[in-house]
């Protein structure tokens, strides 16, 4: 997270570039597009993220979120309707005051648990939606930089995770958010196959 920003703030900025990307897809053609995750296409970036947070919330603090459409019927509707649900969540005084409980991380307050574990990911996966849709994929580099140095001391930890990939090398004197995509696992010269002839 920037110094001096809240988890609702941090998230509303976040969420509206990637919500964005997910309303500048042109047609349900484009949904079907490969993303740079192997085996992922453009809508299942959408439904990664659609479908592993909410049950989380839920499971660790109670808090449901409304349910939306189906991704596979309208991931613009399904995005849109889960990610205003946690908005407000966030938006709420109340949730100041709430702890998230899991086995695996322990007690960790709301917002911050919502920065953490989902805000991050959003911002990871914009990359992603807007490689894989051919929209501008420009990160925030500050962003790149803490989220980086957060990494890395933990790189055994994430790789054990199974949740990223081996590091992808790339030049030293790369710039940021190249380091940071190489790091995760994500290939940053990756192209879209060319249609099969």
């Amino acid at each position: 997270m920037i110094e001096n920003q809240t988890a609702a703030d941090e998230y509303r900025e976040i969420a509206g570039r990637f919500t964005a990307h997910v309303e500048g897809v042109p047609d349900d053609a484009t949904w079907e597009r490969l993303a740079p995750v192997p085996g992922w296409t453009a809508r299942d970036v959408v439904r990664h993220l659609v479908e592993w947070f909410p049950p989380f919330l839920a499971g660790g603090t109670g808090v449901e979120l409304p349910p939306g459409p189906d991704v596979d019927a309208d991931p613009v509707g399904a995005w849109r309707t889960m990610s205003d649900g946690l908005q407000a969540v966030l938006d709420d005084p109340a949730s100041a005051g709430k702890v998230l409980t899991n086995p695996h991380i322990g007690e960790v307050a709301l917002p911050e648990a919502v920065s953490r574990f989902f805000t991050a990911d959003v911002f990871m996966h914009t990359w992603d939606l807007a490689r894989a849709t051919g929209q501008d994929e420009t990160l925030d580099p500050q962003r790149c930089a803490v989220m980086l140095a957060g990494m890395e001391p933990l790189d055994d930890l994430l790789r054990a995770s199974g949740q990223y990939g081996p590091k992808v090398d790339v030049p030293e004197d790369a710039d940021v958010q190249t380091r940071m995509l190489a790091f995760i696992g994500r290939d940053p010269r990756w192209e879209q196959p060319a249609p099969a002839s």
